[in-house]
């Protein structure tokens, strides 16, 4: 196994949702909130307007703005990194100009959706936001929303440029993990961007993950990465069971429909998702908080 390289972010960084009040605007006061409270329990930054915090429905007016605020929130409690990246280069990089201004500690940018570019197109997007500013990029890797895998010699690739210094791996796919975890040798930090792999992509050589699930389990979270990275594999695993349930019913609509159905009935309203997500049934709301109980109680 290559070696580990450090956590760029910390070992936890929570996807965070985006409120919104009665109107369907941003309610930047619950999310100033959020922000807080997550990095008050367990967590070591917030990812802001990635896929849980519904990207696609916010104009540039609302990221920024969001941006701004988490910077405000997590002054000298932890990090936050801009969901910056869209389908659209020149977008993606004024995006990452912007978090820069307003003061983020790096940019997560997603492989371009929609359009299917080759291989070489996603070389050239990702190193024309990394060029854009001195910001520390976090490249965002998920085939089952973006449409294409980025290989692991385009990945190779990128992890030669000196600001792309991490990875969101959402491919959910343990061999290609593998063959990446190599291709790269150490050259940027693995986090899993799926909850459910967690641990299996710890045993690899990530450094940790990218979280929804730590919105309403980010203690139980970072003790399970605690204890598999202080060698108590046992405790590790008996952690990742426990949270087994919750991570199932989070993903039984699409994200973030079930989070935020459990945010509101366990921790304050954040609101409904914007069109064309809607709010998520009772049964999964039922499982959610079922699941929520057997990690608290264990």
């Amino acid at each position: 196994m290559n070696a580990t390289p450090t956590p760029p972010f910390g070992s936890v960084l929570t996807a965070i949702l985006t409120p919104f009040d009665k109107t369907g605007a941003v309610d930047y006061e619950v999310f100033w909130r959020l922000v807080r409270h997550l990095l008050e329990n367990g967590s070591d930054g917030v990812v802001v307007a990635g896929t849980t915090g519904e990207a696609p429905t916010l104009s540039k007016v609302e990221k920024v703005a969001l941006f701004k605020t988490a910077v405000e929130a997590a002054a000298g409690k932890g990090l936050v990194v801009a969901g910056t990246g869209t389908y659209d280069t020149a977008e993606s990089v004024e995006m990452t100009q912007r978090a820069a201004e307003a003061g983020c500690d790096g940019a997560m940018a997603v492989t371009p959706y929609y359009s299917k570019p080759p291989q070489e197109g996603i070389f050239q997007h990702f190193s024309a936001i990394a060029d854009a500013t001195d910001l520390p990029i976090l490249v965002y890797n998920i085939p089952g929303r973006t449409a294409r895998l980025i290989d692991t010699d385009t990945m190779a690739r990128l992890a030669d440029h000196p600001r792309i210094v991490a990875i969101k791996d959402a491919t959910e796919d343990l061999e290609y993990a593998e063959r990446q975890f190599e291709s790269i040798d150490g050259q940027a930090a693995v986090y899993s961007g799926a909850d459910g792999f967690t641990l299996d992509l710890l045993r690899l050589g990530s450094v940790g993950v990218v979280s929804v699930a730590s919105h309403l389990v980010g203690n139980e979270i970072r003790a399970m990465i605690e204890a598999f990275v202080s060698g108590d594999e046992a405790e590790a695993q008996r952690l990742d069971a426990a949270m087994e349930d919750v991570v199932a019913a989070l993903f039984l609509e699409p994200n973030p429909m079930g989070l935020k159905a459990a945010m509101t009935s366990l921790w304050g309203d954040v609101g409904d998702p914007r069109l064309p997500l809607v709010p998520a049934s009772g049964q999964t709301l039922h499982k959610i908080e079922v699941g929520v109980r057997k990690v608290v109680g264990s």
